[in-house]
C-alpha cells in the first residue's frame, strides 16, 4: 500500500484514478490538488476519504507517489513550484498522451535526483470533468510506461504494480516509439475528426443545408470524438507535431490516391 498519494488535477482521468485508488485501497492517505473550485466541489461530493491541498509546497516532500493528471501545458508551471520541495524518494508519474518533448521539458525543469517515470493510460473519453470519472475506466485497458536510460528498475516495478491494481494491462517502451505509434493510432484520428466536423460546418453554411438531420452514425461518431477536451488535444498536437505531421502526410498521400481512383472510375 502507498502511504501518501497525491493527485494533481481532478478531471476525467484524475477523478478516475481517485475513485479506483480508493475502491482498491491502494493508498492509505489520498491528497488532491486542483485549481478549479468547481472540480474540487464535485470531488468532495463523492464522499471519498481525502484531503484537499491548497499549497503544494507544504505537502509534496511527504508524498510517496504523485500523479500529474493536468493538461501537459500545466506541467512546467507546477514543477517549478514544487521542485525544491520534492523528496528524491517520491515516485512521480503522469498520464500525458505524448512523451518525447514533454519529457525533455520535464528533465530541464525538474531536479536531477527526482524520480519521474511517465505513464500513458489508454483510457480516455470524449467527455471531460470529474462528473464522468469512473473507478472502472482503466479496467482491461492498456497503460504504457516509458522507460528511459538509467532508470530506477525498482521504481518501474512499483509503477507497473500500481497500474495493474487499477486494472490496466501494462506495456513498457521508450518515448520515441510511443510518440510514433500514437501519432497514427490516436492523434491523427482526432485531428481528422476535428477537421471533418469543421468541413461539415463549412459545407452546411455554403449549401444552407441542415446536415445533422441527414447524418448517419459515421458523422455522429466523428462529432462525438471532436467534442473531446480542446485544451488537452491542443497540447497533444503541439507536443507531437513532428510525428503527427508525418502521419498527416501519409494520410494525404493515400487520400489523393483514393481521389484519383474515384475520378478514373467509369
Amino acid at each position: 500500500m502507498i502511504k501518501n498519494f497525491l493527485i494533481i488535477g481532478c478531471g476525467l482521468i484524475g477523478s478516475s484514478v481517485l475513485r479506483s485508488v480508493a475502491k482498491n485501497k491502494i493508498a492509505k492517505n489520498i491528497f488532491i490538488f486542483d485549481k478549479s473550485k468547481k472540480n474540487l466541489s464535485k470531488i468532495q461530493k463523492l464522499k471519498i476519504p481525502l484531503k484537499v491541498i491548497n499549497n503544494l509546497n507544504s505537502i509534496v516532500s511527504n508524498m510517496d507517489m504523485i500523479i500529474f493528471c493536468t493538461p501537459m501545458s500545466e506541467y512546467e508551471k507546477i514543477i517549478l513550484k514544487i521542485k525544491d520541495s520534492l523528496s528524491t524518494d517520491t515516485l512521480i508519474t503522469d498520464v500525458g498522451s505524448t512523451k518525447e518533448n514533454s519529457l525533455k521539458k520535464i528533465r530541464k525543469t525538474l531536479k536531477k535526483k527526482a524520480v519521474w517515470i511517465s505513464s500513458h493510460p489508454i483510457a480516455g473519453s470524449e467527455v471531460s470533468g470529474p462528473d464522468h470519472g469512473s473507478a472502472k475506466l482503466f479496467l482491461n485497458r492498456w497503460c504504457i510506461i516509458i522507460k528511459e536510460k538509467n532508470m530506477n528498475n525498482k521504481k518501474i516495478k512499483i509503477l507497473v504494480k500500481f497500474w495493474k491494481r487499477l486494472g490496466s494491462k501494462v506495456l513498457i517502451m521508450d518515448e520515441k516509439k510511443h510518440d510514433v505509434i500514437f501519432s497514427m493510432t490516436s492523434h491523427l484520428p482526432h485531428l481528422i475528426a476535428y477537421n471533418l466536423i469543421n468541413t461539415a460546418s463549412d459545407f452546411e453554411k455554403k449549401k444552407k443545408y441542415n446536415l445533422i438531420q441527414y447524418s448517419a452514425g459515421g458523422l455522429r461518431d466523428f462529432s462525438r470524438i471532436a467534442a473531446s477536451n480542446e485544451i488537452m488535444w491542443r497540447d497533444i498536437f503541439f507536443s507531437n507535431r513532428s510525428n503527427l505531421s508525418n502521419s498527416i502526410d501519409l494520410f494525404i498521400k493515400n487520400l489523393k490516391v483514393l481521389k484519383k481512383n474515384i475520378a478514373l472510375r467509369n
